[in-house]
């Protein structure tokens, strides 16, 4: 055999062998814990919240995004059988502190708070949901742009020197009109500009697996377009609260903000 026939062949089993790989095993406030289940249980909760089942190699594998406000400690799911215990590790975030040039990204006033408001309903409704999945095998994702990880993930923010929540997505930054594709395969569950978030669209992967992209200059995809890993959903832009062109990527499972990059193959 020829060595590009080699190459082929390799790289062919190295594709498919990591198309239907499992989420990083990560057991920290917003991280992943990859829980293989007993041929017993086939349903499992939390705050009696499903929580998403895989089957890879015939076997189950719960898989249950940590919120980050989990204390460190253990935790118990709910199953049809016997309850899991999940021990959360100590994982200590970093802070970043940004100065915002619009104040009212800061301080909003009384009409941009309620239009925030119901922003947040419609995409927290959208988190908690929990739909039938397109898939059998967990989806390998991909990185949905291109440019270098800011790991800003969970860290602690302040705007112009105020404290606010933790950062619930990735910041990718990248230039404005850089092309952003879905990483999985799913259907647009929302588009639209929001307040925080700007140009913004979200996609449902299937049981409680959610992905937002945020700050877009365009969106290319509309409220129920059912959509293939790697097509185009916007492009890079600088819209909402922003302090220069990025992509925030978000993800969501069990309505828990997880990293993003534990969806990665290593």
């Amino acid at each position: 055999m020829s060595l590009f026939k080699k190459l082929f062949v390799l790289t062919a089993f190295f594709s498919a062998s990591q198309l239907h790989a499992l989420p990083q095993d990560s057991r920290h406030a917003g991280g992943i814990a990859v829980i293989p289940l007993e041929s017993n249980i086939t349903e499992v909760k939390y705050n009696n919240q499903p929580i998403l089942i895989t089957q890879p190699n015939s076997r189950n594998y719960a898989i249950f995004g940590i919120p980050l406000s989990t204390p460190v400690g253990s935790i118990e799911l709910q199953t049809n059988a016997q309850p899991i215990r999940v021990e959360i590790k100590p994982y200590k975030y970093v802070e970043q502190r940004l100065n915002v040039k619009n104040n009212d990204y800061v301080n909003p006033n009384e009409e941009q708070l309620n239009r925030y408001a119901v922003e947040a309903k419609e995409q927290n409704d959208i988190y908690s949901s929990f739909t039938k999945a397109q898939w059998t095998d967990f989806p390998q994702f991909i990185r949905p742009t291109a440019g270098k990880f800011s790991n800003s993930f969970g860290r602690k923010r302040f705007f112009n020197g105020e404290e606010r929540a933790p950062h619930s997505g990735l910041d990718i930054p990248a230039p404005v009109g850089q092309k952003v594709v879905a990483p999985a395969n799913g259907i647009v569950v929302a588009t639209g500009n929001y307040f925080f978030n700007g140009n913004t669209v979200l996609i449902d992967h299937g049981q409680g697996l959610i992905s937002m992209f945020c700050h877009l200059s365009k969106i290319d995809v509309q409220k129920g377009q059912t959509i293939k890993q790697g097509e185009l959903i916007g492009l890079i832009g600088k819209t909402g609260r922003v302090t220069g062109p990025h992509l925030h990527w978000g993800m969501s499972l069990n309505n828990a903000r997880v990293d993003p990059q534990l969806f990665l193959s290593k």
